[in-house]
């Protein structure tokens, strides 16, 4: 059978083998990256020592705990936009699978290595590392991507649909995390002790083995190979983003990419820190630790000590919280496949973004303004879930279209560079900083997840209105085929 007329061509082997690894690097970068929000408050608890009367000295709410929360938020971030600008740079100058193939070697050992910290600050160091490798590999996967599969709908579908693993990545790191919760006492010893956010960590590694042993092998981008072996690629350079033909559109693309990761990195990513102070979920935590207390002299079970009943009733958060991720995932997966379905079938590229947007700039800040509202009343769980699969899917949705915006709207030579400028200066580095402003106007001793709430609503808030104005500026990519 030949295809119908104007239909694309069908995947070869090597490209659904391509599409397999891309899916599989997208899914490991929201690994990492979402792994923190899980593990911050016990990795904290643990790595900051012991005070004189025997608690942990970093303790949630306390002056010393949000300043190494907050670091940890901001600083990789900050470091993997720096380095990740300049992989995109490196990304145009040397080539799209190798610099791949060098951010997977870095970002592998780096979560490997994680697992193992002993100080709060050997935390920070890996985790740059992490995010540097990350940042890096999703300029490079996103150009190499587009400029393998150059018919326009099949190019938006590979990219729109390879993306949607992303939020995979995002529901495995929450189900990952779940599972080390409930297995870590079985699993071998980490510095003396079976702490399931070491666990959780190290598991970062696993998705990248895949990666490692095929992606060095797949074909380079054959534009970029072509061009460099004319002689006719020319050579990247940060100020010609700002010249007249792309000074709009790298302005206005950097403002959005920061209010997309603004409002999730603002709001979103702070529910595990709010979701332990549902009253639901302390009620659970209680009832743990009262049948742990029960059982204490029958059948010769020993009296559970202070710290024993403390970390139960801390495995009950945890786990309630990557529950509440699990929901904010799926829904950040299902608005990722919206994406790629609506965007081989809407035309305007502002008009598929607004489709998620104005939702976005609605749903958002008003759940966690009613979160901050009803923490204290039982029963709201099932609600809370509904309405962050909500909220995950019309934020999710615009990470994706700008892997498939921003590869029609800059030439071979600038791709990687205007790709990386966007996504790591306006996401990594403006957007992320949102989690920084959100723990820094919310930190209250005792901590107060209702005030966390609240104060994620109002820069949620923030961030979605200032996109919504911005958007109206967007340039409309001239043709579907990506520019020479």
């Amino acid at each position: 059978m030949t295809p119908a007329a104007g239909s694309p061509p069908r995947l070869t082997l090597t490209q659904w083998l391509i599409c397999f690894i891309a899916s599989v690097g997208f899914a490991f970068d929201i690994y990492e990256l979402l792994m923190l929000p899980l593990i911050v408050k016990p990795a904290l608890a643990a790595l900051g020592g012991v005070n004189p009367a025997g608690g942990p000295l970093l303790v949630p709410g306390s002056p010393e705990f949000t300043q190494w929360a907050r670091m940890l938020f901001f600083v990789p971030a900050l470091c993997g936009g720096i380095f990740g600008l300049l992989g995109g740079y490196l990304t145009d100058r040397l080539g799209r699978r190798r610099v791949l193939t060098f951010s997977i070697l870095l970002y592998a050992g780096s979560a490997f290595a994680s697992g193992f910290a002993t100080t709060p600050m050997q935390l920070l160091i890996l985790r740059c590392l992490v995010f540097t490798g990350v940042c890096v590999e999703f300029v490079a996967a996103v150009a190499w991507l587009a400029e393998l599969f150059p018919d326009p709908k099949q190019r938006e579908k590979v990219l729109g649909y390879t993306q949607a693993f992303s939020s995979l990545g995002g529901l495995l790191v929450a189900l990952a995390n779940r599972g080390c919760v409930a297995w870590a006492d079985a699993l071998p010893a980490i510095q003396g002790t079976h702490e399931a956010w070491r666990y959780t960590l190290i598991s970062g590694l696993l998705p990248a083995i895949p990666l490692i042993l095929i992606r060095p092998f797949l074909p380079e981008s054959p534009i970029w190979q072509r061009k460099r072996a004319e002689g006719t690629l020319k050579r990247p350079s940060f100020a010609a983003l700002f010249a007249p033909e792309f000074r709009r559109t790298t302005i206005t693309t950097t403002i959005l990419f920061a209010c997309s990761y603004g409002i999730a990195f603002g709001a979103i990513q702070h529910l595990p820190q709010i979701v332990p102070g549902m009253a639901d979920v302390k009620a659970d935590a209680d009832a743990v630790r009262q049948r742990l207390a029960a059982a204490a002299g029958t059948q010769g079970t020993p009296e559970p000590s202070a710290r024993e009943l403390v970390a139960a009733g801390r495995r009950v958060e945890e786990d309630a919280a990557a529950a509440v991720q699990s929901w904010q995932e799926t829904g950040g997966l299902l608005g990722r496949l919206a994406l790629a379905a609506l965007a081989v079938v809407i035309v305007g590229r502002r008009m598929l973004f607004r489709v998620f947007q104005i939702p976005c700039l609605l749903i958002v800040p008003a759940l966690f303004a009613w979160l901050g509202s009803n923490l204290h009343q039982p029963g709201t769980i099932d609600l809370v879930k509904w309405g962050v699969l909500l909220a995950g899917f019309v934020t999710v949705a615009q990470f994706s279209f700008w892997g498939n915006y921003l590869p029609r709207v800059y030439p071979v030579h600038l791709r990687g560079t205007g790709e990386s400028f966007a996504a790591n200066i306006g996401g990594r580095v403006l957007g992320t900083s949102a989690a920084w402003i959100t723990l820094t106007l919310s930190a209250s001793t005792p901590p107060s997840p209702a005030r966390i709430a609240m104060t994620a609503a109002a820069v949620a808030a923030g961030a979605a209105l200032l996109g919504a104005v911005v958007t109206q500026w967007l340039p409309e990519p001239p043709r579907a085929e990506l520019p020479d």
